[in-house]
């Protein structure tokens, strides 16, 4: 069975107070019960038909809850002449005219086709049976649920004139009865049960807009006018019972307001917590920020070495170029030289002697090339060693894995 949520009692599970307002209104159909054959709609844990059996010839329940059912057959089967059944109170499954007694309390504000139910009720109550029907008033649990707001387990609730025409809408002999907790003052023997009680209830005028309940009594033909009923749970000091009930709620909220001292220490706590992690946060952002201000410096700096080096790099090229360009011119130089002295020695042997010193000359000349030549190798030997070094150079090295600068081939 569900725990309790304030639409369906369970037994043992709610205070008294509750219990009563509840019990109550079976209390007072058992006293139509005798021989009859009872149906109770939304029998909810099966209580009420349980009471009703002790008196009536046969009991039925019936609830669109399978938990309900699974709870009352556990509880209340215990009569041979009770039963329970899940079925809809808008589409039960008796023939006509099959029960003298009918039963909905508490039921018809939970349903969006509350018509139905009134239908059903009518099909199945015998010609000269009654119907017993409670609601809450509707303005009564305005005012009490005002802080809370509307109850979300009700479709559709009614006041006394909206309820008292529905029901006459379906049952043309009806009277509605207001339900209300009433004080009393109780004299009881003390050494047995209350047995019999004579009671004197002093008159007051009813007003309906004020009921707690509104609890209807519908048939088909003419009915004898109901009087005043009064349940009285047990002849028992309620005075203490309800300062009982205060220390023991007094109790509960003690320790919920530790509870909720100790949840609100707590929050400071993870209040403080969170300031420290977001002032963490902030001063990690800060530093984030000036990592990503150094990086771009340095890659600023990287950018501006790579240009130096480029231009470097360049010069060293373009004098390379100069200085085999003028080897060049060298070379050919020589050669040419030395083809003009071949053909003077072929043409004379008179100017052999000449030709010797030219060749003389020329061999000077050569010398003095090779000497030259010398010097230029030895500066290309300078010259491959600078580019080596700046092929060792670590931004020229950084340069050629991010792709950027001159390629320097080796």
């Amino acid at each position: 069975m569900s725990e309790f949520t304030g639409e369906r009692v369970i037994p043992r599970e709610v205070n008294d107070d509750l219990w009563a307002e509840h019990f109550a209104r079976y209390a007072f159909a058992r006293t139509f019960a005798p021989q009859k054959r009872a149906l109770d709609i939304g029998c909810g844990a099966g209580y009420g038909v349980a009471e009703l059996a002790l008196a009536a010839r046969q009991a039925v329940g019936i609830d669109l809850a399978c938990e309900a059912i699974a709870y009352a057959q556990a509880h209340y089967r215990k009569s041979t002449n009770a039963a329970f059944i899940q079925a809809s109170a808008t589409a039960l499954p008796f023939a006509n005219e099959s029960f003298d007694l009918i039963t909905a309390f508490e039921v018809i504000e939970h349903l969006i086709d509350w018509r139905g139910l009134l239908e059903e009720a009518k099909r199945v109550l015998s010609a000269t049976g009654l119907l017993l029907i409670s609601t809450p008033n509707k303005h009564y649990y305005a005012e009490s649920r005002a802080e809370h707001g509307p109850n979300p387990f009700h479709v559709h609730e009614f006041d006394f004139a909206e309820f008292q025409a529905a029901l006459r809408e379906f049952f043309p002999h009806t009277s509605v009865l207001l339900q209300n907790w009433s004080a009393s003052i109780v004299f009881s023997p003390a050494d047995h049960a209350l047995a019999s009680i004579d009671a004197r209830v002093d008159a007051a005028p009813a007003e309906p807009r004020d009921a707690h309940f509104f609890l209807g009594m519908c048939s088909l033909q003419p009915r004898p006018e109901p009087g005043s009923f009064l349940y009285l749970p047990r002849a028992a000091n309620v005075l203490r019972e309800r300062e009982h009930h205060i220390r023991l709620l007094q109790r509960d909220l003690e320790a919920m307001t530790a509870e909720r001292n100790t949840l609100i220490d707590l929050h400071d706590q993870q209040t403080r917590e969170l300031e420290e992690r977001n002032h963490w946060a902030l001063q990690l952002e800060h530093d984030w920020k000036a990592t990503l201000d150094r990086v771009a410096q340095l890659q600023d700096e990287l950018e501006a070495e790579q240009a130096r080096g480029a231009e470097v790099a360049a010069a060293y090229a373009h004098k390379v170029a100069d200085l085999e360009d003028e080897n060049r011119q060298k070379t050919e130089w020589a050669l040419e030289t030395e083809r003009h002295l071949s053909a003077d020695l072929a043409v004379s042997r008179n100017e052999l002697a000449r030709a010797v010193r030219l060749l003389d000359a020329a061999e000077a000349t050569v010398v003095e090339r090779t000497l030259w030549a010398q010097r230029v190798q030895a500066s290309l030997d300078t010259l491959e060693a600078q580019l080596r070094m700046i092929r060792q150079s670590r931004w020229v090295r950084l340069g050629r894995a991010v792709r950027l600068g001159p390629r320097v081939e080796g």
